[in-house]
């Protein structure tokens, strides 16, 4: 899928240790679709499908947030089943 990450990008952000879930895992779109990916594990999970026009992708506690171009995506990762 992904192997390398710039956190430059606007569709890719990087969850803070200890600022809510998901600390230390790197969030992304790809083919409107957003995924968590796992450094340690170096595995990608499938979040939310059907993401159409992103613009831009952030994350503050446990909500990653997803600018799109006709909408605006709250994504509450704390409403996710652990793996």
């Amino acid at each position: 899928m992904i192997d390398s990450f710039d956190l430059n990008e606007p569709l890719v952000c990087e969850g803070i240790v200890g600022d809510g879930c998901g600390g230390g895992r790197i969030f992304f779109i790809k083919d409107e679709t957003l995924y968590a990916h796992d450094p340690l594990s170096k595995e990608n999970r499938e979040l939310l499908k059907d993401i159409k026009k992103a613009k831009s992708i952030s994350k503050r506690g446990c909500i990653v947030t997803i600018e799109c171009q006709e909408q605006k995506i709250e994504f509450d990762l704390s409403k996710i089943a652990p793996r």
